[in-house]
């Protein structure tokens, strides 16, 4: 074995020695920054460099130069706990820098704890096991989609949109019932672009796996119509012929690595104890000396580096020809709105539906009919309904344009079954993918499985929409488990995501267009079942107040006696009340997004909803918690702060005093209680 000694006749190694002995400087970064830091996971990079390196070294297309670049193959590190592993390889790209590495933890650094996808070479924010595969399954299927559109209108351009997406998963990934649902719909979808490697080394931080899981998964993935092959995870020839064999698959490929937990240590291969914590400072110096490393600390030799390195022209030209091709494409008449929408990230003009004022309709249907609307002119827009077309109004646009299938990638509706946390997870992925806009539709109770993926959503700043129907009670006949009370509020807790609950069908339009213009917030938009009056205004006057957060939707000539301040549905109810108010000056309040309105002026938020001299109530068919910071210290707050019941809509309102008597009562009754 060569060791630091050799390392002045290095040009003379074999290329196995020099490969060999790269992964040793890996794992002698990994071992020295977990140490340093004194907190990470040694054990898992030191199982699964091998396949890393072999992936980053011969196999993955990326641009040396552009980590941006379109085209490219993406990596996604499942196991973000693993992070030190993907940062040595940026380091040996060029993308990090070996004060990054020392600082491993710290703040403000560029390697904190779990990958960020703000890191260059960072294609997601993952550490939530499972969400990393969901994520990845979400890219190799924008990719797929994107690559059928581009071919659909151009076949000269088949090779435009072309590549893999490479997930490096752990046993914990395995585990969580993310990943499995996530599978299970790849495997039916046909995305052969998806080649995961699972890192099976059968420990983890609380033991051995066996400990808590005996599945056999190759036999699953078989089931799920996966390319299942088992190898050596340790052994390059079948590591390089496996991910080989993967992208020649028509299915999406699993390799089953069998690797050892902390491989190369001196004495604590097969350790789960390494899982979790950095190596004794002695233990590090035995294992550096076993795989010829100098004691010496973040030890990085350029002969290393510049082997990495030397494919790096190819990828450049590569890449460089591929832009050259783009740039082409731009004045295509068949291609050319595609790379602006898809590659430039530039919405196109949409025209809004034509709403007649006066009548009622629910905003679920508002929704459907505007999502029927817009996906004329966007192409890119691309979802589905966890198993609720009918309900969700999301089953126009599946007839219109196609479900996505084995047989047919063109579709744009994803039919994702009953999988809401995968749906969402795979949402993020394909909105990280780029050049796709994502949307999805469930109940807002069913909000909570997926709330893990709406806050991962959030943090990596993207732009996802995800559809909320059945937002209240006024659900009905499904009862108390079917019928939101904590969930907008819940929702609004998440910093960085925008929630809409808008008033009726235009609102519902206007808000629609909003979430697609947000390219770094996702967004929810929380619709009625139930039918709601349509206002009188038109858009023109509407959008103004709605791109606020909140408006004036019905006014009185001098400063208010009453604000009413509202969502959704009970807006009109507000509406209502207030007009029999007779002896008082009202006014009411949408607050479509109450995350929006907070970002307004001080003057603005003071004009809408004043600070003195007025009572302050806020109406919503929800949790009164958190209205307190809008209704204020003497205000009222009408919600709901109790599960509600098997029954009509209709008698649900009277139950639970969402009438406009019922309001007017309780109004009066609090406004006798403050004199």
């Amino acid at each position: 074995m060569k060791s630091y000694s050799d390392i002045s006749n290095y040009k003379s190694w074999s290329e196995e020695e020099k490969d060999q002995y790269s992964i040793s400087v890996i794992k002698g970064l990994v071992m020295d920054a977990i140490r340093q830091a004194n907190s990470g996971h040694p054990g898992g990079p030191m199982s699964c460099a091998d396949f890393a390196y072999v992936l980053y070294r011969h196999h993955l297309k990326f641009d040396p130069n552009d980590p941006e670049w379109f085209n490219r193959d993406r990596f996604i590190l499942s196991g973000g706990h693993m992070s030190m592993l993907q940062y040595s390889l940026l380091l040996f790209i060029g993308w990090l820098e070996m004060d990054d590495i020392r600082k491993f933890r710290q703040l403000g650094s560029h390697t904190p704890g779990h990958p960020e996808v703000e890191i260059p070479g960072i294609e997601c924010t993952t550490g939530p096991l499972g969400q990393g595969f969901a994520m990845g399954t979400g890219m190799a299927h924008a990719e797929a989609y994107l690559r059928n559109l581009f071919f659909s209108r151009d076949k000269s351009s088949a090779q435009f949109i072309d590549h893999y997406t490479y997930v490096l998963a752990g046993d914990g990934d395995l585990q969580e019932p993310v990943t499995l649902g996530s599978a299970s719909l790849a495997g039916h979808l046909g995305l052969s672009r998806l080649i995961v490697f699972y890192d099976a080394n059968s420990a983890q931080i609380s033991g051995n796996t066996d400990r808590s899981d005996s599945t056999d998964y190759a036999t699953v993935f078989k089931g799920f119509k996966w390319h299942v092959q088992e190898i050596d995870g340790h052994d390059h020839d079948q590591l390089n012929d496996a991910i080989l064999k993967a992208k020649d698959s028509k299915e999406p490929s699993i390799i089953i690595g069998k690797t050892i937990m902390a491989k190369g240590t001196a004495t604590m291969e097969g350790d789960h104890n390494t899982h979790g914590a950095p190596l004794p400072e002695d233990e590090i110096s035995a294992t550096k000396l076993k795989l010829g490393l100098p004691d010496d600390k973040f030890y990085f030799p350029f002969e290393v580096r510049d082997h990495f390195q030397n494919r790096f022209e190819t990828l450049s030209e590569i890449s460089e020809e591929w832009k050259k091709v783009c740039d082409d494409l731009r004045s295509s008449d068949q291609v050319g709105d595609l790379i602006s929408m898809c590659i430039d990230n530039e919405l196109p003009d949409t025209h809004y539906p034509e709403f007649p004022s006066g009548e009622s309709l629910a905003t679920r249907k508002a929704f459907g009919a505007t999502l029927d609307k817009f996906a004329g002119s966007l192409p890119n827009l691309i979802g589905g309904s966890a198993d609720l077309e009918p309900s969700n109004y999301t089953g126009n646009f599946a007839k219109n344009h196609s479900d996505f299938r084995l047989d047919d990638q063109s579709g744009r509706n994803i039919p994702y079954g009953v999988r809401e946390f995968p749906m969402a997870a795979m949402m993020n992925g394909m909105a990280l993918h780029g050049g796709v806009i994502p949307f999805g539709g469930t109940f807002l109770v069913f909000s909570d499985y997926e709330r893990p993926a709406l806050r991962l959503g959030a943090i990596q700043n993207i732009r996802v929409m995800h559809e909320f129907t059945h937002d209240s009670f006024y659900v009905g006949e499904d009862g108390p488990t079917h019928q939101p009370i904590e969930h907008a509020m819940a929702l609004r807790t998440i910093p960085n995501f925008n929630v809409f609950r808008p008033a009726d069908a235009k609102e519902t339009a206007i808000c629609f267009r909003i979430a697609m213009e947000e390219h770094d917030t996702p967004s929810a938009l929380l619709l009625t079942r139930q039918g709601v009056p349509i206002f009188d205004q038109g858009y023109e006057v509407l959008e103004p107040g709605v791109r606020k957060g909140a408006y004036v939707v019905r006014d009185c000539d001098d400063h208010p006696d009453l604000v009413f301040i509202a969502t959704g549905s009970e807006v009109s109810l507000a509406i209502q009340t207030a007009n029999l108010f007779n002896d008082k000056k009202t006014r009411v309040v949408s607050m479509p997004c109450m995350e929006i309105f907070d970002r307004q002026s001080e003057d603005y938020k003071s004009e809408i909803i004043p600070e003195r001299r007025c009572l302050k109530i806020t109406m919503e068919a929800g949790i009164t918690q958190g209205w307190e910071k809008y209704s204020g210290m003497n205000g009222l707050s009408i919600g709901i702060d109790h599960y509600g019941a098997s029954a009509p809509g209709d008698q649900l309102a009277e139950e639970f005093g969402f009438t406009p008597k019922k309001v007017e009562q309780r109004i009066r009754s609090h406004m006798g209680s403050l004199l």
